[in-house]
């Protein structure tokens, strides 16, 4: 059922922070004329909130103003002595990755995006009409989905979707689910609830793989299927580069959807990353306007069928400093069932059905927390 409104969260001093140019390097290359922007700038975000401002169906976001995480919420999820790292990185800068930049000042930025994701977690947790949950969307920066409990990576500090999931069980819910459709593997997430059953964590992306053995040794392959009680609670659905919106649609309704139904969340949480898209510089997934669109339908209606509508959308990746945008405006009018109102501005490669089935069933055929039709073997039985 379509929805009128969404409630948007933001705070202004998540564009607060920006980490010098020059793309994965800690000092610009000196063989550039004109340096590479660093990818996680304020401008992708700053472009999200201008065109969910002046699109057509600007009038269906009802902005709130989001706010800082305290020390006690970030220690839901973190240790206290990185909390401490963070803040003596905080004085003069510090490099915590070659990719994860700290700039000095910076942690007023970082607490302000998981701030405002718990603002937003707050306002779906409250009773809206027929009793159902708020849906709501914190559009945020840095993102959040590769912080671990004491391990910054890949551009993210506090994983504020984590802290998110905490707080809900705090305030009552049993189980949550975490959706995560940014294009790199959600290894934080993953990390902070792999022994655990009452957080069902799945996560479609590229197959990159391990990137680091201090901070990204997890390979995001289909055997990281959780640990101890969790085992069997952790999917993970990594697809080759071009996998497009035909595969990403196929892997929601065979595989996604049916686990979520299969597990009975009591809230979903979306990391909504727009970097799976055609034009992005950190990855080429390939989809556009209308995959992410579909996307963010497909488990809006999960939401309203499994949970009472207790959707929560936290904004992750997405670099491409125009195209991110118009992408995440898509998503937003997917959550709401309205239609796309805009002209795709970039998402011209053609679909190629044939690769999309052919890439989901070779993810079905090899993963072992999955039958032949692409149904969650749950634990629970």
């Amino acid at each position: 059922m379509a929805a009128d409104t969404l409630d948007v969260f933001f705070h202004p001093d998540v564009l607060s922070m920006r980490s010098p140019d020059g793309l994965f390097e800690r000092v610009p290359s000196p063989l550039l004329d004109v340096q590479i922007p660093f990818a996680e700038g304020p401008d992708r975000i700053a472009n999200v909130h201008s065109v969910m401002s002046r699109g057509p169906s600007a009038g269906r976001f009802r902005w709130h103003e989001g706010r800082h995480a305290t020390d006690a919420e970030i220690l839901t999820f973190h240790t206290e002595p990185y909390l401490e790292e963070l803040k003596a990185g905080d004085v003069e800068g510090r490099w915590f990755t070659d990719t994860t930049h700290l700039p000095a000042g910076g942690l007023k930025g970082v607490r302000a995006g998981a701030g405002t994701a718990l603002a937003a977690l707050e306002n779906v947790m409250a009773e809206g009409p027929g009793g159902k949950g708020r849906m709501s969307y914190a559009i945020v920066r840095p993102p959040s989905h590769h912080a671990a409990a004491d391990v910054a990576d890949g551009y993210c500090f506090l994983n504020g979707v984590a802290m998110a999931a905490l707080q809900a069980q705090a305030r009552g819910l049993s189980r949550v689910a975490v959706v995560d459709w940014d294009v790199h593997h959600g290894n934080g997430t993953q990390e902070g609830f792999y022994d655990r059953t009452d957080v069902l964590t799945i996560s479609m992306h590229m197959n990159h793989g391990a990137w680091s053995p201090a901070s990204h040794p997890q390979t995001g392959e289909v055997d990281e299927i959780g640990t101890g009680t969790g085992t069997g609670y952790n999917i993970n659905l990594p697809v080759p580069f071009g996998a497009g919106n035909g595969a990403y649609e196929a892997m929601m309704t065979e595989i996604v959807v049916p686990a979520l139904r299969a597990y009975g969340p009591d809230l979903i949480i979306v990391s909504n990353g727009q970097d799976a898209s055609q034009f992005d510089p950190n990855g080429r997934n390939l989809l556009n306007l209308k995959g992410f669109h579909r996307l963010a339908d497909i488990v809006a209606r999960a939401a309203e069928e499994l949970c009472d509508g207790r959707l929560l959308i936290v904004q992750e990746g997405g670099y491409n400093v125009a195209y991110t945008g118009f992408c995440a405006y898509a998503t937003a009018l997917g959550f709401l069932g309205q239609p796309l109102d805009l002209d795709d501005p970039l998402g011209f490669y053609p679909e190629d059905p044939a690769l999309a089935r052919a890439t989901v069933d070779a993810l079905i055929a090899r993963h072992p927390l999955l039958d032949a039709q692409g149904a969650w073997k749950n634990p629970a039985g």
